[in-house]
C-alpha cells in the first residue's frame, strides 16, 4: 500500500497521505514517498499545473509519527523531511493543503509549506513541540510567524494551545475555512480556478513572491524587473482571443 497517493485529472494533482489507521502520522518512510512525488511533479510543469495535498480519513495528520522515531526508523538524511518541506515550497506549481482534523506540529509545519491553506470545521492545529521538550527544524519558528503574524505565531507556540478552524481562517493561517463535506470540492474549486489561468503565470507569480520574502521591498521590485520571466509563450494567442469575444 502507498503511503502517499497520487491522483491527477486534466492538470490537477492531488498527493493524500495514507495512513488514515495512524491519523496519517509523518513516519520517515512516508516523507521518502512525499519526496519522490515531488520530485516528478517539479519536472512536469507542461503536465500538472497545480497540487493538493490532502489527508486520508479523518485527520490531515498527527504530525510526527513518535512510534517510528522509538522503533529508530530514520530518514535518510539528518535534514531530510525539513529539506522535502522546502521542496514543496519550490515546487514550480501551486499548492494547496487540504485538512480537516489534526494538524500538529510536523503536520502544521508541512501545511504551512504549502502556499494556501483550506481547513474543514473539524481542522485543530497545534504546535506542541513544547509538550516533548523539543525544538522546531521544519521550518515552525519561521513559517508561522510569516503566516499569521509574530504575535499570534509566539502565542501558539509558546502556549501549545490548540486551535479550530474558523480560529485558523479568522487569524489568516488558512484562507478558509469550510463544512468537512465541503473540504476537498473547495479545494479542487480553488485550484480549477487557478488553473484556468495561465501556468506560466501561476509558476512566475509563485517563483517572484517567494523570492521577494528573502529582500528589502527595493531589492524585490528590482528582482521583479530585472529577473521576472515575462510573458509566456501564448500571451498573444490569450490577448488576441480575448479581443475576438
Amino acid at each position: 500500500m502507498a503511503l502517499v497517493e497520487r491522483h491527477d485529472e486534466d492538470g490537477l494533482c492531488t498527493l493524500v497521505l495514507n495512513r488514515p489507521e495512524a491519523l496519517n502520522a509523518l513516519s520517515p518512510s512516508l516523507f521518502v514517498e512525499l519526496r519522490e512525488h515531488l520530485e516528478r511533479i517539479a519536472t512536469e510543469i507542461d503536465a500538472v499545473g497545480c497540487v493538493i495535498l490532502a489527508g486520508a480519513g479523518r485527520s490531515f495528520s498527527a504530525g510526527n509519527d513518535l512510534k517510528a522515531i522509538q522503533a529508530g526508523e530514520l530518514p535518510p538524511s539528518e535534514h531530510f523531511q525539513a529539506e522535502t518541506l522546502e521542496r514543496i515550497e519550490r515546487l514550480p506549481q501551486p499548492v494547496i493543503a487540504a485538512v480537516q482534523g489534526h494538524c500538529y506540529t510536523g503536520s502544521l509545519e508541512l501545511a504551512l509549506a504549502c502556499d494556501l491553506m483550506i481547513c474543514a470545521r473539524s481542522a485543530r492545529f497545534a504546535d506542541t513541540h513544547g509538550k516533548w521538550g523539543m525544538s522546531p527544524r521544519w521550518g515552525m519558528s519561521q513559517r508561522l510567524p510569516r503566516r499569521v503574524g509574530l504575535l499570534a505565531a509566539k502565542e501558539m507556540m509558546f502556549s501549545g494551545r490548540v486551535i479550530g478552524g474558523e480560529e485558523a481562517a479568522r487569524i489568516g493561517l488558512a484562507n478558509e475555512c469550510v463544512d468537512d463535506d465541503r473540504l476537498l470540492p473547495r479545494a479542487i474549486e480553488m485550484a480549477r480556478a487557478f488553473l484556468a489561468n495561465s501556468w506560466f503565470t501561476l509558476r512566475a507569480d509563485k517563483m517572484l513572491v517567494n523570492a521577494g520574502l528573502d529582500r528589502t521591498l527595493a531589492d524585490g521590485l528590482r528582482y521583479e524587473r530585472e529577473e521576472g520571466p515575462g510573458r509566456a509563450p501564448d500571451s498573444a494567442d490569450r490577448v488576441r482571443r480575448f479581443m475576438a469575444k
